[in-house]
């Protein structure tokens, strides 16, 4: 088995195609590679594991941080070295598998992940940006099977430490537990991804805050991309 592992191929800690050679012509989306030192501080104060590194649950973590990476900041399909652009979809509890170029309809970022069946009002589309400043942390909790098909659990954890849709700030961790299955083809490349989970676990924690009203916080950022993920 082989997938993207930590500091590999011109990565950080936990992800790889960040810089380096192989990302010299890389186009990104805010103009130049991310960097995760906060939400990597996150992740380390708060997580619950420690794989050991290159155990199987070590190289899923890192290979899930870093295909999130990907989709967040690549601007050119070209340059996604964790998936197959041409055959990935991705499908939320169930649903109907959706291709890149309709999760670029929705907005990107963690739009396909709040498909839900709450009213429009209390969709949480938009304002991620500002919601978490010191980003969204993930963790993988078990590995139930390797690849070809790589089903393993999540927790997604950060504190609202800033407004959400006009909702006053709670300094409160929100945190997000979940199943997901991501299948590979024959080249190590991620070709369909589930994600099972319930969108209300993490909406409710962001509605908890007092109402602001209209509020210039909320017109502020209308951008769907959590900046400092995984």
């Amino acid at each position: 088995m082989s997938m993207a592992s930590s500091g590999a191929e011109g990565g950080d800690k936990y992800r790889s195609y960040l810089s380096g050679e192989g990302e010299k012509n890389t186009k990104w989306k805010f103009g130049a590679p991310p960097s995760y030192d906060v939400v990597n501080k996150l992740f380390e104060e708060g997580r619950t594991k420690i794989w050991p590194p290159g155990s199987l649950e070590d190289e899923v973590q890192n290979l899930v941080k870093t295909w999130e990476m990907e989709l967040f900041h690549k601007g050119n399909l070209d340059d996604f070295k964790t998936l197959d652009p041409n055959k990935y979809t991705f499908s939320l509890n169930g649903r109907k598998g959706i291709t890149l170029e309709e999760i670029g309809k929705l907005g990107g970022g963690y739009n396909p992940l709040l498909q839900t069946s709450l009213p429009e009002n209390l969709r949480g589309y938009k304002a991620f940006t500002t919601t978490f400043p010191r980003g969204f942390a993930l963790e993988v909790l078990q590995v139930y099977s390797g690849p070809p098909e790589i089903v393993y659990k999540f927790r997604h954890w950060g504190y609202m430490e800033g407004p959400f849709q006009g909702h006053a700030p709670t300094g409160e961790l929100v945190e997000v537990y979940g199943m997901s299955i991501f299948t590979v083809d024959e080249n190590n490349k991620i070709v369909k991804v589930e994600f099972f989970y319930d969108p209300g676990q993490l909406l409710g924690g962001l509605l908890k805050g007092e109402k602001l009203g209209t509020s210039s916080q909320e017109t502020a950022s209308s951008c769907p991309v959590l900046k400092s993920t995984g």
